[in-house]
């Protein structure tokens, strides 16, 4: 039985991480590409979709991450699952604290009613979300670590 949670939640986790690295990494630029309404309205259509859908994943991660450790405290890697546990609970703080309030706001612009500095903020934003997919990334690799 442990054997199959220590390979959901690293699958799991490593799907979040995937999709978090893609919004960053492809997404982002995508979207930055098109005409300035254009890609305002597509940041808000993506922090409505992925708004809904993200806190879920994040805190599902965190807590199969828990239970791992929990479940196998006296098995090889319980120190590394620790570990990438407390970072999935970073990952979640930072979301709360820094990403969630920009994008609550992002995700109800129009070209009409959004601020002056939209592009300051979403940048923020990226900003902030480039240092928490590190840290996913650190907590998914010391999961396949605790997995050899």
């Amino acid at each position: 039985m442990l054997n199959a949670l220590e390979v959901v939640t690293t699958v799991i986790v490593g799907l979040m991480v995937g999709v978090e690295f893609s919004v960053a990494f492809i997404m982002n630029r995508i979207l930055n590409a098109l005409p300035e309404d254009s890609a305002q309205l597509g940041h808000a259509h993506g922090g409505r979709m992925l708004g809904a859908l993200m806190p879920f994943w994040y805190m599902g991660s965190l807590v199969l991450s828990a239970i791992w450790a929990v479940a196998g405290w006296h098995h090889h890697g319980a120190g590394l699952v620790v570990t990438a546990a407390g970072l999935l609970i970073v990952s979640v703080v930072m979301s709360m604290l820094l990403l969630v309030p920009i994008n609550n706001r992002n995700k109800t612009w129009t070209p009409d009613n959004r601020p002056a500095d939209w592009k300051q903020q979403l940048n923020r934003w990226g900003r902030y979300h480039y240092v928490r997919v590190a840290v996913i990334i650190a907590a998914f690799t010391l999961l396949v670590v605790a997995l050899t």
